[in-house]
């Protein structure tokens, strides 16, 4: 890094210490940095700053290491947010079946929340592989919105605080016999999940059972997911490119 760089970098964090308030010594308890790498960053006189002081330093001020590196936030998203849309148990394992597979051989952790008759299925793919995902049948998981997007944080947060450096997420809502406000309060989910675990090292895939489901439910599960997963391909979703092109 540069001089001005650093300078940039030194000022910023000067900045939002001081909005919240912290003088160096509050910072340095706060991050686990010591207040002389503190004076000496804040000063622009550290040439280098590790990632990992710049990881402690965003941690502990509640801003993005980006922000403090370039003055903004400019991280594109990490999350990989699936639709599979199949129509045979075939369609199911093809995809499903494969994208686990991926997961093990990469020692990524992985869950699948689906159904008891899907979770079958997949045991019977997997074999003894199956001891390498956590399964949990989806009439216990997605009772509510909310309750179903913390069980998955608390999830990433065990995973990924164990050094977990990818995830992988199977996620299969009940949409049967949701009506009305409750089915959109479904659809929201999905779309909300685009924002909450955006910035995570996540892959979710969400099936959606085509012979039990109407129109409805399926044109909005290709409206709230940016991919759509066909056996092995994935491609992006036209309507979700459509739907955030007329928003913005």
């Amino acid at each position: 890094m540069g001089s001005s760089t650093q300078n940039a970098i030194g000022t910023r964090v000067k900045t939002a210490r001081q909005r919240r308030g912290w003088n160096r010594e509050a910072l340095a308890f706060h991050s686990g940095v010591s207040w002389s790498a503190i004076a000496q960053v804040e000063a622009g006189r550290r040439t280098n700053v590790r990632p990992s002081t710049l990881y402690s330093l965003a941690l502990a001020l509640e801003v993005t290491i980006d922000y403090l590196v370039a003055g903004r936030s400019t991280a594109a998203p990490m999350m990989e947010h699936r639709a599979l849309l199949y129509a045979t148990d075939a369609e199911f394992i093809e995809a499903a079946g494969s994208f686990l597979t991926e997961a093990i051989d990469r020692s990524e952790p992985a869950l699948a929340v689906t159904t008891k008759h899907n979770i079958e299925l997949l045991r019977a793919r997997l074999g003894p592989r199956a001891r390498g995902v956590q399964f949990f049948e989806n009439s216990g998981w997605y009772r509510t919105p909310v309750g179903a997007l913390k069980r998955y944080l608390a999830f990433l947060d065990i995973e990924l605080g164990s050094a977990a450096p990818w995830v992988r997420i199977i996620g299969e809502p009940v949409h049967t016999r949701r009506q009305g406000p409750e089915r959109r309060s479904w659809t929201r989910y999905e779309a909300l999940l685009n924002v909450a675990l955006g910035a995570e090292p996540v892959t979710v895939l969400c099936p959606y059972d085509m012979r039990r489901l109407d129109k409805q439910v399926l044109s909005d599960a290709r409206a709230t997911h940016p991919q759509l997963v066909s056996g092995s391909t994935v491609t992006p979703s036209r309507e979700y490119s459509e739907l955030w092109g007329r928003l913005l």
